[in-house]
């Protein structure tokens, strides 16, 4: 068994100035920019809520999901039973593909443990 939670929603930018482009987000979200740290400008966290994070990537741009678990491997063998892609393997985690075509992150825990508020698989 292993736990998965919503954790975090990417704003990905191609082409954008990284600053500037989180500078936008910041002010439309009402969350400041914690700083830039190489191709990340994550936003202020708010309690309950997901992380928010604009990273500048080489990929048209768009909105991507982060799913957190306690056990990486289980929970992209539970999405590749639902008809997800296996896309690529960035350091501890995986990018992976809906069938829909959107891309989403299955991560380590962010934000500590997986309680209650965690689905259990």
């Amino acid at each position: 068994m292993h736990k998965s939670r919503l954790v975090a929603i990417g704003i990905d930018c191609q082409d954008a100035d990284l600053e500037a482009a989180a500078g936008f987000w910041s002010k439309a979200l009402g969350r400041a920019v914690k700083g830039v740290e190489g191709t990340y400008a994550p936003l202020e966290d708010r309690a309950n809520q997901p992380v928010v994070f604009v990273q500048k990537v080489d990929h048209p741009s768009r909105v991507h999901l982060d799913i957190e678990t306690d056990d990486v491997e289980a929970e992209v063998a539970r999405l590749e039973a639902l008809g997800a892609k296996r896309l690529r393997k960035i350091d501890t985690w995986w990018v992976l593909e809906a069938p829909t075509g959107h891309r989403f992150c299955v991560v380590r825990p962010q934000r500590g443990t997986l309680g209650d508020d965690a689905s259990e698989w």
